[in-house]
């Protein structure tokens, strides 16, 4: 295939975490979908004679998205009406925002690249149709119509699928953060639409044929629709066709992207003002506040981290990905700070935290990645593993005796790292006397690999250790073998 170079831009809608919806007192909660058409209201249902109230939280927390994501926040802003006609949208128009959206121009860093945001409005979501099997008709159940319904929309900056799903999971983290919405793909509660066309070196980045593809359900599948479409595209114009301007969706079973509809020329929504709402005004002094209230964001706690506690860039970027867990690790870091003040612990405080973040990105995330957890899910509480990272870095257990500690401490009855060791006893050997007795034990024992090392042989000496180990089931400490074995055998 030949050379291209690629344009992408996305769309993303997000459902807000807001107590009732857009335009009405109508509830607006988790899992309301699971009884059809019990949450809704004569708003909702455009019954005659109802008026939209915009919802105020609902706004405010796309102005903080806008806050977070560099965004300049409008100070006049007013909602239209985008009018076309589908069975879930009962009005026959929704109320959505045009030429004065609540956010401008913004951007969020994706490594060392920026990816440019041209807008964020505000809207409401539209109803679901479900065509249940068997039947030869549609159902609409109104419960989603009328849900706050935020729409981001980016420059054409993004260049590769990998790029994409990282963008997506960088402003989930965001919304997350600000705890706006919980943003779940997989519920359909963010929602992604992809636009993709090549052009040649040289050319004007917006010079090819831009194709869509809409309702990507997850990151994986926003990478692979894209990386999919990028290959088809460059195998099309390679063999002379041209590209057609159409929407397509994503086939998870095939692996591909498949043509739903064509678009021969744009859509033409005839938007005007929506007449039964005021333009909203929004002082300086508001808008300052609204900065000056929000929570430390993901990429400025993951600097922060990074700074402060000296952590490795990849371990660093797990901790900060949720908000719960980057809250459980400093909680950690807390408790250890303080057991090492009071003599509690040892060892340097400093390698005691890197542990408790190796700890957490290795052996504990390993255990929630196969119980399909999260960290707020866990009875393991923060004192506790903190306790354990202790006993660990002073040397206490050895990391196979802290792994059987904390696969209990998941698992087991009780969470406390001191009664399992006890219970266990799994308490390293650190006894000069005693650890002497085993290792002369192993050394009259193994008098060829005595004189293998000897010999010039250094591997011997690892054989050696693993039989000082074995004489002591697993429970000798290990840096104290060594140098005991090397004081005897020099």
């Amino acid at each position: 295939m030949s050379e291209y170079k690629v344009t992408i831009g996305m769309e993303v809608h997000v459902e807000l975490k807001t107590d009732s919806k857009m335009f009405s007192g109508a509830p607006n909660h988790l899992g309301m979908e699971d009884r059809p058409n019990t949450s809704i209201d004569p708003v909702t249902t455009a019954q005659p004679g109802s008026l939209p109230v915009p919802n105020q939280q609902a706004i405010k927390f796309v102005q903080m998205a806008g806050l977070a994501l560099n965004c300049e926040i409008a100070k006049t802003s007013k909602f239209d009406r985008k009018n076309y006609f589908y069975p879930d949208l009962p009005k026959g128009y929704q109320i959505s925002q045009f030429d004065m959206p609540l956010c401008g121009l913004g951007k969020i860093k994706i490594g060392s690249r920026e990816i440019g945001i041209t807008r964020i409005h505000m809207e409401e979501d539209t109803g679901k149709s479900t065509h249940p099997t068997g039947v030869d008709h549609t159902l609409v159940d109104l419960n989603r119509a009328g849900v706050p319904l935020m729409e981001l929309v980016t420059e054409p900056d993004i260049e590769t699928g990998a790029e994409a799903r990282i963008f997506c999971q960088k402003i989930q983290q965001v919304f997350r953060y600000l705890d706006i919405a919980d943003a779940d793909m997989e519920r359909g509660q963010m929602r992604c639409e992809v636009n993709v066309s090549l052009h040649k070196e040289g050319d004007d980045k917006l010079s090819g044929q831009k194709v869509e593809i809409k309702n990507l359900n997850s990151f994986k599948v926003v990478e692979k629709s894209i990386e999919y479409e990028i290959i088809r595209q460059g195998k099309a114009l390679d063999a002379g066709e041209s590209i057609a301007q159409e929407t397509r969706g994503w086939d998870d079973n095939k692996g591909k992207t498949v043509s739903q509809r064509k678009k021969e020329n744009a859509d033409d929504y005839r938007y005007f003002p929506e007449p039964d709402i005021p333009p909203m005004i929004f002082t300086d002094e508001y808008i300052e506040e609204l900065r000056r209230s929000l929570p430390e964001l993901p990429y400025q706690k993951e600097e922060r981290f990074t700074a402060e506690y000296d952590l490795s860039e990849g371990n660093c970027a797990v901790i900060t990905a949720d908000k719960d867990t980057a809250n459980f690790f400093e909680h950690v870091v807390s408790e250890l700070m303080d057991k090492n003040k009071c003599g509690e612990m040892k060892s340097d405080v400093q390698k005691a935290i890197k542990l408790a973040a190796n700890y957490m990105v290795g052996e504990l995330q390993g255990i929630m990645s196969k119980e399909n957890q999260k960290i707020s899910d866990i009875k393991i509480s923060a004192e506790n593993f903190a306790e354990l990272i202790g006993i660990v870095a002073d040397g206490t257990i050895n990391s196979s005796a802290a792994q059987t500690v904390l696969h209990e401490m998941y698992f087991g009855d009780d969470d406390d790292p001191s009664h399992i060791i006890e219970a266990k006893n799994l308490a390293q050997i650190s006894d000069t006397g005693e650890l002497e007795k085993s290792v002369n034990a192993v050394l009259e024992a193994n008098q060829s690999s005595v004189d293998d090392y000897k010999a010039g042989k250094e591997n011997a000496i690892k054989y050696l250790m693993g039989q000082v180990m074995s004489e002591t089931k697993g429970k000798a400490n290990p840096q104290m073998v060594m140098e005991i074995l090397k004081e005897k055998l020099n």
